[in-house]
Protein backbone atom coordinates (compact mmCIF):
# COMPACT_ATOMS: atom_id res chain seq x y z
CA UNK A 1 0.00 0.00 0.00
CA UNK A 2 2.98 2.37 -1.43
CA UNK A 3 2.21 5.71 -2.54
CA UNK A 4 2.04 5.39 -6.21
CA UNK A 5 1.89 8.07 -9.14
CA UNK A 6 -1.10 8.85 -10.47
CA UNK A 7 -0.96 7.52 -14.80
CA UNK A 8 -3.41 10.11 -17.07
CA UNK A 9 -5.80 8.05 -18.48
CA UNK A 10 -5.68 8.28 -22.46
CA UNK A 11 -6.27 4.74 -24.03
CA UNK A 12 -4.47 3.81 -26.57
CA UNK A 13 -4.66 -0.36 -26.61
CA UNK A 14 -2.58 -0.87 -23.99
CA UNK A 15 -2.78 -4.54 -22.33
CA UNK A 16 -5.20 -5.55 -20.59
CA UNK A 17 -5.64 -6.53 -16.37
CA UNK A 18 -4.62 -10.05 -17.20
CA UNK A 19 -1.40 -9.58 -19.21
CA UNK A 20 1.06 -8.67 -16.90
CA UNK A 21 3.22 -8.09 -19.81
CA UNK A 22 6.02 -5.95 -17.75
CA UNK A 23 6.44 -8.45 -14.49
CA UNK A 24 8.79 -11.44 -14.97
CA UNK A 25 7.06 -14.99 -15.73
CA UNK A 26 6.46 -16.05 -12.23
CA UNK A 27 5.43 -12.80 -10.99
CA UNK A 28 2.75 -13.07 -13.93
CA UNK A 29 2.35 -16.51 -13.25
CA UNK A 30 1.00 -15.77 -9.56
CA UNK A 31 -1.06 -12.79 -10.38
CA UNK A 32 -3.02 -14.64 -12.98
CA UNK A 33 -3.43 -17.87 -10.91
CA UNK A 34 -4.44 -15.39 -7.99
CA UNK A 35 -6.87 -13.32 -10.55
CA UNK A 36 -8.45 -16.76 -12.06
CA UNK A 37 -8.81 -18.37 -8.75
CA UNK A 38 -11.05 -15.55 -7.12
CA UNK A 39 -13.32 -14.88 -10.69
CA UNK A 40 -13.71 -18.84 -10.71
CA UNK A 41 -14.47 -19.16 -6.84
CA UNK A 42 -16.48 -16.39 -6.52
CA UNK A 43 -18.29 -16.00 -9.72
CA UNK A 44 -21.59 -16.20 -8.28
CA UNK A 45 -21.00 -13.86 -6.17
CA UNK A 46 -19.69 -11.11 -8.15
CA UNK A 47 -20.98 -8.68 -11.03
CA UNK A 48 -19.02 -7.97 -14.07
CA UNK A 49 -16.70 -5.34 -14.47
CA UNK A 50 -18.32 -2.48 -16.05
CA UNK A 51 -15.72 0.09 -16.02
CA UNK A 52 -14.99 1.93 -19.49
CA UNK A 53 -12.39 0.32 -21.58
CA UNK A 54 -10.07 3.65 -20.87
CA UNK A 55 -10.42 2.86 -17.52
CA UNK A 56 -9.93 -0.75 -17.75
CA UNK A 57 -6.65 0.01 -19.74
CA UNK A 58 -4.60 3.13 -20.41
CA UNK A 59 -1.41 4.97 -20.52
CA UNK A 60 0.38 8.49 -20.26
CA UNK A 61 0.96 10.40 -23.96
CA UNK A 62 4.35 9.21 -23.79
CA UNK A 63 3.76 5.65 -23.39
CA UNK A 64 6.13 5.82 -20.40
CA UNK A 65 3.33 4.57 -18.08
CA UNK A 66 1.08 2.35 -18.24
CA UNK A 67 -1.96 0.91 -16.25
CA UNK A 68 -4.86 -1.98 -15.89
CA UNK A 69 -7.72 -1.90 -13.52
CA UNK A 70 -10.47 -4.43 -12.58
CA UNK A 71 -13.37 -4.25 -10.70
CA UNK A 72 -15.98 -6.20 -10.11
CA UNK A 73 -18.71 -5.37 -7.13
CA UNK A 74 -20.97 -8.06 -5.49
CA UNK A 75 -24.58 -9.01 -5.98
CA UNK A 76 -26.65 -8.23 -3.61
CA UNK A 77 -27.31 -11.44 -1.88
CA UNK A 78 -22.98 -11.77 -1.93
CA UNK A 79 -20.62 -11.19 1.58
CA UNK A 80 -18.44 -9.62 -1.15
CA UNK A 81 -18.47 -5.35 -1.31
CA UNK A 82 -15.72 -5.18 -4.31
CA UNK A 83 -12.93 -7.23 -5.59
CA UNK A 84 -9.90 -5.02 -7.01
CA UNK A 85 -7.53 -6.29 -9.23
CA UNK A 86 -4.29 -3.68 -10.88
CA UNK A 87 -0.85 -3.10 -12.36
CA UNK A 88 1.11 -0.26 -12.89
CA UNK A 89 3.95 0.09 -14.69
CA UNK A 90 5.88 3.53 -14.61
CA UNK A 91 9.18 4.57 -16.11
CA UNK A 92 11.42 6.38 -13.85
CA UNK A 93 13.58 9.68 -15.03
CA UNK A 94 16.54 8.21 -13.65
CA UNK A 95 16.64 4.19 -15.12
CA UNK A 96 14.39 1.41 -14.77
CA UNK A 97 10.77 1.62 -13.62
CA UNK A 98 8.42 0.98 -11.22
CA UNK A 99 5.94 -2.15 -11.60
CA UNK A 100 3.02 -2.69 -9.19
CA UNK A 101 0.92 -5.65 -8.95
CA UNK A 102 -2.71 -5.72 -6.46
CA UNK A 103 -5.18 -8.39 -5.74
CA UNK A 104 -7.46 -7.53 -3.43
CA UNK A 105 -10.84 -8.17 -1.91
CA UNK A 106 -13.18 -6.71 0.51
CA UNK A 107 -16.41 -7.85 1.87
CA UNK A 108 -19.45 -6.19 2.84
CA UNK A 109 -21.26 -5.67 6.73
CA UNK A 110 -22.85 -9.18 6.44
CA UNK A 111 -19.76 -10.72 7.48
CA UNK A 112 -17.16 -9.39 9.74
CA UNK A 113 -14.34 -11.88 8.15
CA UNK A 114 -11.09 -9.90 7.38
CA UNK A 115 -10.62 -8.59 3.97
CA UNK A 116 -7.73 -9.52 1.39
CA UNK A 117 -4.50 -7.73 0.17
CA UNK A 118 -1.79 -9.21 -2.42
CA UNK A 119 0.89 -6.45 -3.80
CA UNK A 120 4.00 -6.59 -5.07
CA UNK A 121 6.05 -4.01 -6.03
CA UNK A 122 9.68 -3.46 -7.65
CA UNK A 123 11.84 -1.23 -9.26
CA UNK A 124 14.80 -3.29 -10.30
CA UNK A 125 15.19 -7.32 -10.82
CA UNK A 126 16.78 -8.07 -7.93
CA UNK A 127 14.41 -6.18 -5.39
CA UNK A 128 11.19 -6.78 -4.55
CA UNK A 129 8.44 -5.25 -1.69
CA UNK A 130 5.87 -7.76 -0.78
CA UNK A 131 2.77 -6.94 1.24
CA UNK A 132 0.55 -10.81 2.26
CA UNK A 133 -1.97 -9.79 4.05
CA UNK A 134 -5.57 -10.41 5.88
CA UNK A 135 -6.48 -7.38 7.08
CA UNK A 136 -8.68 -7.50 10.17
CA UNK A 137 -12.14 -5.64 10.62
CA UNK A 138 -12.54 -6.25 14.29
CA UNK A 139 -10.50 -4.55 17.11
CA UNK A 140 -8.58 -7.95 17.62
CA UNK A 141 -7.37 -6.60 20.73
CA UNK A 142 -10.73 -5.90 22.27
CA UNK A 143 -12.53 -9.41 20.44
CA UNK A 144 -9.68 -12.18 21.13
CA UNK A 145 -11.53 -14.60 19.55
CA UNK A 146 -11.51 -12.96 16.28
CA UNK A 147 -8.07 -13.27 16.59
CA UNK A 148 -7.84 -17.02 17.78
CA UNK A 149 -10.25 -17.69 14.82
CA UNK A 150 -8.51 -16.04 11.91
CA UNK A 151 -5.34 -15.88 12.95
CA UNK A 152 -4.15 -18.11 15.07
CA UNK A 153 -6.63 -21.26 14.09
CA UNK A 154 -5.00 -20.84 10.52
CA UNK A 155 -1.61 -20.46 11.12
CA UNK A 156 -1.15 -17.31 9.10
CA UNK A 157 2.00 -16.67 11.34
CA UNK A 158 3.32 -19.56 10.00
CA UNK A 159 4.00 -17.87 6.97
CA UNK A 160 5.51 -14.73 8.61
CA UNK A 161 7.88 -16.66 10.07
CA UNK A 162 8.86 -18.48 6.88
CA UNK A 163 10.02 -14.94 4.86
CA UNK A 164 11.57 -13.97 8.29
CA UNK A 165 14.33 -16.95 8.02
CA UNK A 166 15.24 -16.35 4.35
CA UNK A 167 18.54 -14.70 3.28
CA UNK A 168 18.24 -11.58 1.36
CA UNK A 169 14.57 -10.76 3.45
CA UNK A 170 13.86 -7.82 5.82
CA UNK A 171 10.61 -6.54 7.42
CA UNK A 172 9.21 -3.61 5.15
CA UNK A 173 7.69 -1.08 7.55
CA UNK A 174 5.59 1.80 5.88
CA UNK A 175 6.65 5.47 6.69
CA UNK A 176 2.58 5.68 7.25
CA UNK A 177 1.48 4.99 10.70
CA UNK A 178 -2.31 4.59 9.60
CA UNK A 179 -0.98 2.28 6.98
CA UNK A 180 0.94 0.65 9.55
CA UNK A 181 -2.04 0.05 11.99
CA UNK A 182 -4.05 -1.65 9.55
CA UNK A 183 -2.45 -4.93 9.21
CA UNK A 184 -3.28 -7.85 10.63
CA UNK A 185 -0.37 -9.21 12.85
CA UNK A 186 0.50 -12.16 11.01
CA UNK A 187 1.21 -9.78 7.73
CA UNK A 188 3.56 -10.72 5.11
CA UNK A 189 5.33 -6.97 5.05
CA UNK A 190 8.92 -7.82 3.48
CA UNK A 191 11.56 -6.28 1.49
CA UNK A 192 13.50 -9.04 -0.44
CA UNK A 193 17.28 -8.10 -2.05
CA UNK A 194 18.73 -11.02 -4.02
CA UNK A 195 19.77 -11.77 -7.02
CA UNK A 196 17.47 -14.54 -6.86
CA UNK A 197 14.10 -12.79 -7.08
CA UNK A 198 12.65 -14.51 -9.72
CA UNK A 199 13.08 -18.30 -8.02
CA UNK A 200 12.09 -16.78 -4.86
CA UNK A 201 8.69 -15.70 -6.11
CA UNK A 202 8.54 -18.94 -7.68
CA UNK A 203 9.09 -21.05 -4.61
CA UNK A 204 7.83 -18.99 -1.97
CA UNK A 205 6.07 -16.34 -2.81
CA UNK A 206 3.85 -17.98 -4.84
CA UNK A 207 2.65 -21.12 -2.79
CA UNK A 208 2.04 -19.03 0.20
CA UNK A 209 0.26 -16.20 -1.36
CA UNK A 210 -2.22 -18.91 -2.73
CA UNK A 211 -2.13 -20.58 0.64
CA UNK A 212 -3.37 -17.47 1.85
CA UNK A 213 -6.03 -16.54 -0.84
CA UNK A 214 -6.99 -20.57 -0.09
CA UNK A 215 -7.69 -19.08 3.50
CA UNK A 216 -9.23 -16.14 2.98
CA UNK A 217 -11.73 -17.67 0.58
CA UNK A 218 -12.33 -20.33 3.05
CA UNK A 219 -13.06 -18.71 5.93
CA UNK A 220 -14.25 -15.16 4.38
CA UNK A 221 -16.55 -15.43 1.78
CA UNK A 222 -17.35 -19.01 1.92
CA UNK A 223 -17.23 -18.84 5.83
CA UNK A 224 -20.14 -18.86 8.41
CA UNK A 225 -19.70 -15.48 10.07
CA UNK A 226 -23.06 -13.65 10.24
CA UNK A 227 -22.80 -10.33 11.98
CA UNK A 228 -26.20 -9.31 13.76
CA UNK A 229 -28.03 -6.37 12.78
CA UNK A 230 -27.18 -4.31 15.60
CA UNK A 231 -23.47 -4.73 14.61
CA UNK A 232 -23.73 -4.25 11.06
CA UNK A 233 -23.94 -0.36 11.53
CA UNK A 234 -20.66 0.06 13.47
CA UNK A 235 -19.16 -2.39 11.07
CA UNK A 236 -20.41 -0.75 7.62
CA UNK A 237 -19.07 2.88 9.25
CA UNK A 238 -15.56 1.08 9.67
CA UNK A 239 -15.29 -0.21 6.47
CA UNK A 240 -15.82 2.94 5.06
CA UNK A 241 -13.79 4.85 7.18
CA UNK A 242 -10.77 2.54 6.35
CA UNK A 243 -11.60 2.95 2.61
CA UNK A 244 -11.47 6.45 2.39
CA UNK A 245 -8.13 6.77 4.63
CA UNK A 246 -7.06 4.52 1.81
CA UNK A 247 -7.60 6.47 -0.76
CA UNK A 248 -5.25 9.39 0.56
Amino acid sequence: MLAFPAVPRHHHNTPNFMDFPYVSPSHKDLMVDLASTVETRLSSFLNPCNLPPDVQSYQNEIGTSHAALHLRSGVQSSPVDFVLGSWLHCEIPSGGALNITTMSAYLNSSTDAPNLLVELYQTTPTSMILILDLPPRKDILLNPDYLKTFYEDTKLDLHRQHFQKLAGVTPYVSSSLYIRSIFSPTAVLACIESDRVEEMVRTHVSPIAKEMLKTWLDFGPFGERVVCESERAHLKMRDGVSKKKKDH
